[in-house]
């Protein structure tokens, strides 16, 4: 029974921010199960070969250029990928950027940059989908919080304010969609090793630094009961779960798979 409600064979999902990090094992993960994957991403050549690695696994992908913070954009990819596959059961909003900087050393564009990926972007594609998913009588959407939602961190006032938006529209989205049987939940990861928080130990030629790689984990895998941290399969499980009907009686949600950093009610 179980086996069968994580099964997503016969679905169709679109996985924004496919080309690294959290996004790219979301949709590998999704493909494992069975769905047909449409990996977008600003970043083409990196949505391209998230498809290649899930083609060459045995899984169905195609890849699409998008710009979150463009609704036409997010607004075709939608349509792209139910004229394609004729269907969409899965969307997951997953990209995002980070930007570090005090409230009054924040500049308008900073916080407009921000707000329109992290936020807006998300929108446009909760919007985009449940036009669609209302219509067909079914669909998940899966929104990449943070566990900035959570907490108050210095330096991180964009990020965390469009992360908290973001969790209401969630939860303002399943109360307006759950009737036409489509659910709207979020996932809040704790600190997890991506390309995001690679750039702290990542030059500009791509090439790592293991020593600082380490030295910056450490001090985040101590404030983990599991003393470990997070790693973009993770996060992606968590994605899967809510988008099959394992997670069938959750809308409105947030899963926080964060180690335990933080244990909200």
């Amino acid at each position: 029974m179980l086996r069968t409600a994580l099964d997503l064979s016969g679905r169709v999902a679109v996985v924004t921010g496919a080309a690294s990090g959290i996004g790219r094992s979301s949709a590998q993960v999704l493909a494992e199960l069975g769905a047909a994957v449409v990996c977008a991403d600003i970043n083409l050549g990196g949505a391209e070969t998230t498809a290649k690695l899930i083609t060459e696994a045995g899984g169905t992908a195609t890849a699409t250029a998008v710009d979150v913070s463009a609704a036409a954009s997010v607004d075709a990819l939608v349509a792209g990928a139910v004229a394609e596959f004729g269907r969409l059961d899965v969307m997951a909003n997953i990209a995002g950027i980070m930007h570090t900087s005090t409230v009054v050393e924040t500049t308008d564009e900073d916080l407009e940059k921000v707000l329109s990926i992290n936020f807006k972007g998300v929108f446009y594609g909760c919007r985009a989908a449940a036009r669609v998913m209302t219509e067909q009588g079914s669909g998940s959407i899966v929104n990449m919080a943070s566990s900035a939602i959570d907490t108050a961190n210095a330096g991180l006032l964009c990020y965390g304010a469009a992360k908290a938006a973001m969790f209401q529209l969630t939860k303002t989205l399943a109360t307006e969609v759950g009737p036409h049987g489509v659910r709207v939940n979020a996932v809040a990861p704790g600190w997890t090793v991506t390309g995001m928080t690679g750039r702290h130990w990542t030059a500009a030629d791509g090439t790592e630094d293991a020593d600082r790689k380490a030295a910056v984990a450490a001090p985040m895998a101590k404030m983990s009961p599991l003393k470990r941290v997070g790693e973009p399969e993770d996060i992606a499980y968590a994605v899967a779960y809510l988008a099959s009907d394992a997670a069938k009686f959750m809308t409105g949600q947030v899963l926080r798979p964060n180690g335990g950093v933080t244990m909200p009610w």
